[in-house]
């Protein structure tokens, strides 16, 4: 059996339940050893075999998938955050299906989450927003025309922005020529949920200056929109005591 594992956002303690019981279980723990947590695998058992998948090609991990199976041993799949998100999961899980060998998938939490944490920020403030895109630049890789930064930008919600970090000034130029102004509330979260993150409050405008002076150049997001400074947003109809839900009656006029 193979078990595909979100790791958390950095903190070792932020695995689910699930996850940290399967990191025990395995016989085979194969984790992405340039962003997972390395304090995860002492979770382990003595006799586990751990492999470094920054080091290896999907046909290599495949491999080691494949000879765990026939030893008939338990493999850990351990992804950064919730691997749902950028996270290759899926071209593993097709051969797996090919190959007819069995496997589960145990989320985690997305660093997205994490950067919230970090700034004590809620991303769907009523009044203000209440969608959230997560996206990211067009780099080494790319990303289809329809999805283009500036696109996502002229729907003015909150925008989370994945492994774009070194790519700051360029990003700035695509928000503002999207719809955002240079003033629009921005925050920068390295590591988050790690010991050293740090989170750093900027604006559009200024991402890439922020990112110069914290010396931050990979491993954070970056978050746009008004929610990041929550200055002005309108109290939720859930707990308004004027607002009759299918669990309570209004006790007040508006």
């Amino acid at each position: 059996m193979i078990h595909f594992v979100g790791a958390g956002s950095g903190a070792a303690d932020l695995i689910t339940v699930r996850g940290r019981k399967f990191l025990e279980e395995a016989d085979v723990i194969i984790y992405a050893g340039s962003l997972v947590n390395p304090e995860l695998l002492n979770y382990a058992k003595e006799a586990c075999k751990i492999y470094d998948s920054a080091k290896m090609t999907l046909e290599e991990v495949l491999d080691v998938m494949r000879q765990a199976e026939k030893d008939g041993q338990t493999t850990v799949r351990l992804h950064t955050g919730d691997p749902c998100i950028y996270g290759a999961i899926r071209e593993q899980m097709d051969v797996l299906d090919a190959e007819n060998i069995s496997y589960d998938y145990c989320p985690g939490v997305s660093s997205f989450c994490g950067a919230a944490s970090a700034l004590n920020m809620e991303y769907t403030l009523p009044g203000v927003s209440q969608s959230v895109i997560i996206t990211r630049m067009a780099g080494r890789t790319p990303v289809p025309e329809k999805e283009e930064i500036a696109s996502f930008a002229a729907h003015q919600a909150t925008m989370v922005i994945f492994l774009s970090t070194g790519m700051a000034e360029k990003l700035s130029k695509r928000l503002i020529a999207g719809g955002y102004s240079e003033n629009t509330p921005a925050a920068i979260v390295y590591k988050a949920t790690w010991e050293d993150e740090k989170a750093v409050i900027c604006t559009v405008g200024t991402l890439a200056k922020a990112a110069e002076e914290n010396n931050i150049t990979k491993t954070a997001l970056m978050i746009i929109g008004d929610a990041v400074t929550h200055s002005h947003y309108e109290r939720s109809e859930l707990y308004n005591p004027a607002f009759t839900t299918e669990f309570r009656q209004a006790t007040k006029e508006r």
